[in-house]
């Protein structure tokens, strides 16, 4: 066996498993630490809890590779954790700075408020009870289809197109406010390098990925790539133009 191909067989998986806390400690920390999760946009955890509990539903149909599985399972605890964090700590409704806040919503007059005001609500308790009544109800398909072939191709279709879309909540965030502040630049760059990680293991690894994985896994690399270019354009940005906005 060669030393790369010894390398993708047993260092990408512990990569692979550690990547969820490696991408959003920094993120989690700098949150608790400014009490603030401005700029940051709260549709990351919601992505990446609807796309991981569904995986944990997934395997037990599709068998797929068990770093994966575990990877997943890690996931859902450091997004809880996030999540938490970045509701202790959202700007006050009606703040000046709510320009940044995650679906702070409009100026005044405005209005771009999701249907039930989804993801967006004031109160924290709604955010856990949708992904509790998420959870069961996924449990009670599995009960019901967890054997149907159609079923779990189905499901893994959904939670990797899902993942898939992971970067463009903050790539139209980081647009609308010609900035990248909020937006940890150790999280883009640990999902640069789980990008390489995960492109690598999945065509090369001797273990079963399904093809869904590689498809959805190159989607997200592509953006991910392209939230790059953004932080390169705008860096932090600027007092002025945060102010221009306001004032828009």
């Amino acid at each position: 066996m060669s030393l790369f191909k010894w390398g993708i067989t047993h260092f990408a998986p512990i990569f692979l498993i550690t990547s969820p806390v490696t991408s959003y400690a920094d993120q989690i920390w700098n949150t608790h630490k400014t009490r603030s999760s401005a700029g940051f946009s709260l549709d990351i955890p919601l992505i990446m809890l609807v796309a991981s509990i569904l995986k944990i539903f997934y395997w037990f149909g599709a068998q797929y590779d068990f770093p994966l599985l575990i990877q997943a399972a890690i996931m859902i605890g450091v997004q809880i954790l996030l999540l938490h964090v970045s509701l202790l700590h959202r700007p006050p409704f009606g703040a000046q700075h709510t320009l940044t806040q995650p679906f702070a919503g409009a100026r005044e007059g405005e209005s771009v408020a999701r249907p039930f005001n989804f993801w967006q609500w004031r109160s924290a308790t709604p955010y856990w009870e949708f992904l509790a009544y998420y959870a069961a109800i996924l449990a009670v398909l599995q009960l019901l289809f967890g054997t149907s072939e159609s079923y779990i191709t189905l499901q893994g279709f959904v939670a990797l197109s899902i993942e898939a879309i992971l970067p463009i909540p903050q790539i139209m965030e980081n647009h609308r406010s010609r900035s990248s502040k909020g937006f940890r630049l150790s999280v883009l760059a640990n999902w640069l390098i789980g990008d390489a990680f995960k492109m690598t293991y999945f065509f090369l690894s001797d273990g079963e990925v399904p093809w869904d994985f590689k498809l959805c896994g190159m989607f997200q690399a592509a953006c991910d790539c392209y939230l790059g270019i953004q932080y390169w354009m705008y860096g932090e940005g600027s007092d002025d133009i945060v102010e221009e906005l306001r004032l828009a």
